[in-house]
C-alpha cells in the first residue's frame, strides 16, 4: 500500500541484449506491471519480463527473487516507513490517532501514480498466487503496528491487544482500498480517514 517512488514510466530498452549500464528496480518494475496489466500476471514470464528490459533473467533475479515480488515490494517499504514514523509520534498524540494519521500519509499518491496504484490491488486481491503469498507482508505491516500500540501500552508486542490492534487496523485499511478500487470517486486518502476514524472511536455513531 504504499506510493511508487516520484518519476513517469519510462520507455521499455530496446535494441540490445545484456544488462543496460543504468537498469535500475524501478525500471524494471515499471515493465513489469505494464506487462502484467495487457497481458495478466499468470502469463508473463520472468524471461519476457528481462527481454523487454534488455537484460537477463539473472539480472532480474538480482533485483525480484521472484515475479510477485515486482507487486509486493513497495508495500514492505511502506512498513519500513510506519516504522520510522511510529518511533517519531509525540508522546502527547493519542494512540489510534497517530495511528490513523501515520496510515493515512503513508498512503497519499500523486495524481500519476493512481493507474499503477489500481493495476497492482488489483492484481494482488485478483490473482490466486499472489492472495495465497499475502500473508507473510500483511503480518509485517500488522507487526509495525501492533509493536507501537504495545509501546504505548506497555505490554509485550505478542499480548493480545496490541495483536488486535494491529489486525484491525489492517482490515479496516484493507476495507477502505476495496471500497475506493471499486468506486474510484474521491481520493484514496478520504476513505482510509474514514475508515480509520470509525475503529478509532470503536465504530460509534458520529
Amino acid at each position: 500500500m504504499s506510493a511508487p517512488p516520484s518519476r513517469a514510466p519510462l520507455p521499455t530498452p530496446k535494441g540490445h541484449r545484456g544488462r543496460p549500464p543504468r537498469t535500475t528496480r524501478r525500471e524494471l518494475e515499471v515493465i513489469a506491471m505494464r506487462l502484467f496489466a495487457e497481458h495478466g500476471f499468470d502469463d508473463v514470464t520472468v524471461e519476457r519480463i528481462a527481454a523487454e528490459a534488455g537484460v537477463s533473467e539473472r539480472t532480474f533475479f538480482r533485483y525480484f527473487p521472484t515475479k510477485a515480488e515486482v507487486l509486493w515490494h513497495q508495500f514492505d517499504n511502506e512498513v519500513d516507513d510506519l516504522r520510522a514514523a511510529f518511533a517519531a509520534v509525540p508522546a502527547d498524540e493519542p494512540m489510534m490517532a497517530a495511528v490513523r494519521r501515520i496510515v493515512v500519509a503513508a498512503n497519499r499518491y500523486r495524481a500519476e501514480d493512481i493507474p499503477e496504484l489500481r493495476t497492482r490491488m488489483r492484481l494482488v486481491s485478483g490473482v490466486p498466487a499472489l492472495s495465497a503469498g499475502a500473508g507473510a507482508h500483511y503480518d509485517a505491516w500488522e507487526r509495525a503496528v501492533g509493536e507501537f500500540a504495545a509501546s504505548r501500552l506497555g505490554t509485550g508486542a505478542g499480548e493480545l491487544i496490541p495483536l488486535a490492534i494491529g489486525r484491525t487496523t489492517l482490515a479496516a485499511a484493507r476495507a477502505a482500498f476495496d471500497a475506493w478500487l471499486e468506486r474510484g470517486d474521491t481520493d484514496l486518502t478520504a476513505y482510509l480517514d474514514q475508515a480509520l476514524r470509525a475503529l478509532e472511536r470503536g465504530f460509534a455513531p458520529e
